[in-house]
């Protein structure tokens, strides 16, 4: 569940800039927040991919 919300996540980040219809620092929120979930399942022991 935590792995997929961090996909969708970076997938709209990078959607966000390629559209450069970006709501100012939020879109890199989103960002940050997809990463540390990423980090958080590998530092769980989790199968990442």
């Amino acid at each position: 569940m935590l792995y997929t919300i961090a996909v969708v996540l970076i997938i709209l980040w990078l959607l966000g800039l390629l559209t450069a219809y970006t709501a100012g620092g939020l879109i890199h929120i989103l960002l940050v927040i997809a990463i540390v979930a990423i980090l958080l399942r590998v530092i769980r022991g989790g199968n990442v991919l």
